[in-house]
């Protein structure tokens, strides 16, 4: 009988919980750190995984680490917290949405301790890392991919190897360009319509099933039309920092910003008025954009 690696899950939050339930309850052996919030490690409990005390023991007990994360500066915080615990043969799997360029300088630290780095940023919603159907865009040599997939395919539907370390991190800022586009765009169009006198309930009516309609809008109009506020559960503050992100890797390849910097001002001003708290979600935009318009 083939034994199963022993998994470590740090970042159990919003996504992380329902990703950690996956892995253990397909019959991986699970370790996970609490942080600010008990509840969901208290679920995980429940469930059959292990806590460990710090970073450090985290890693000795773990085969292969799974990060789940705000940013880039905390993934490197753990990694380093990390460091003085991890095996020689481990896996560190980065599915937070972080700088290409700091994936890649971790992935060079971790080289000469025998430990391998992963990039592996997720697509879709808490809803989904629940039900274990996230999308997720993976970065890594294919030896490490042959070897990690089996476990990402308990909590994700849909697994595409993009290429080397980084590489998962550069399609995902990429497919967040595209969804808080939309985001901005949504917000503005509803905007304007109730402006000229259409109820959010006709512009619905108009765009839901027709060919501008989407899963993002779907979720986005879930506030706008039903005043759902957890119907799409990311922040503008997250969707503020990888923006910049994207603005970031814009500039290092010498790319115009023309539009990612017209949707990143659009974020930034919702935060700077207030969206700054960990409730206040990316289809909550539109009361910010209507509110500076008057409405």
């Amino acid at each position: 009988m083939t034994t199963l690696p022993k998994i470590g899950f740090v970042g159990t939050g919003l996504m992380g919980q329902g990703m950690a339930k996956n892995i253990v309850e397909k019959g991986y052996p699970l370790t996970v750190i609490a942080h600010r919030n008990r509840a969901p490690v208290d679920d995980l409990l429940s469930r059959g995984a292990t806590e460990a005390s710090s970073l450090e023991s985290l890693a000795r007990s773990s085969d292969v680490i799974f990060l789940c994360l705000t940013a880039s500066p905390q993934v490197a915080a753990v990694v380093a917290q990390l460091k003085p615990g991890l095996q020689r043969g481990a896996v560190i799997i980065d599915c937070s949405t972080s700088e290409p360029e700091v994936t890649q300088r971790l992935a060079a630290e971790l080289a000469p301790l025998g430990v391998d780095f992963a990039d592996a940023p997720l697509g879709r919603t808490p809803k989904e890392a629940w039900a274990g159907t996230l999308d997720c865009m993976v970065g890594a040599t294919p030896e490490v991919f042959a070897r990690i997939q089996p476990i990402i395919a308990t909590w994700a539907g849909k697994i595409v190897h993009i290429g080397g370390i980084g590489d998962g991190h550069r399609m995902k800022l990429v497919n967040n360009f595209i969804s808080l586009g939309y985001g901005a765009l949504y917000a503005e169009a509803i905007t304007l319509a109730k402006k000229v006198g259409i109820p959010v309930e006709t512009f619905d009516s108009v765009i839901r099933g027709g060919r501008m309609d989407c899963g993002f809008y779907q979720t986005f109009i879930g506030y706008a039309l039903e005043g759902n506020r957890d119907a799409h559960k990311f922040t503008l503050r997250n969707a503020l920092k990888d923006m910049r992100y994207i603005e970031s890797m814009s500039n290092s390849v010498t790319v115009a910003t023309t539009m990612s910097s017209a949707i990143k001002n659009s974020y930034a001003s919702a935060v700077a008025k207030g969206g700054e708290g960990d409730t206040d979600y990316v289809p909550h935009l539109v009361d910010f954009v209507g509110k500076a318009n008057g409405l």
